[in-house]
């Protein structure tokens, strides 16, 4: 199962709570190709999981995972880091580095 950071979960928590977003939202995320036919993953505030989506909650903070991006991420840890301007930037490391 993924894992989150405590910077993860704090970013998450405020994006959900600045959004103004229905209870319950969070971040989903799905993979995607990128315009070079790469493939990359791609995370947007939701309303909610989709149908097939696997849910974590960690401390009140929601993500949710496409099927592909559930087995993709599994054993994973997502990150986040916030720039000076409030822009946050999500990355997925290797659990424990």
């Amino acid at each position: 199962m993924l894992t989150m950071t405590d910077n993860a979960v704090s970013a998450i928590r405020s994006l959900v709570h600045e959004s103004h977003v229905p209870e319950g939202a969070g971040l989903r995320i799905a993979p995607v190709v990128k315009q070079d036919g790469s493939p990359a993953f791609a995370a947007e505030l939701a309303a909610g999981p989709a149908p097939l989506d696997e849910v974590i909650d960690i401390g009140g903070a929601r993500v949710f995972l496409a099927p592909a991006a559930a087995t993709a991420l599994d054993h994973k840890t997502l990150g986040a880091r916030v720039s000076e301007q409030g822009q946050v930037r999500f990355q997925v490391s290797e659990r424990g580095e």
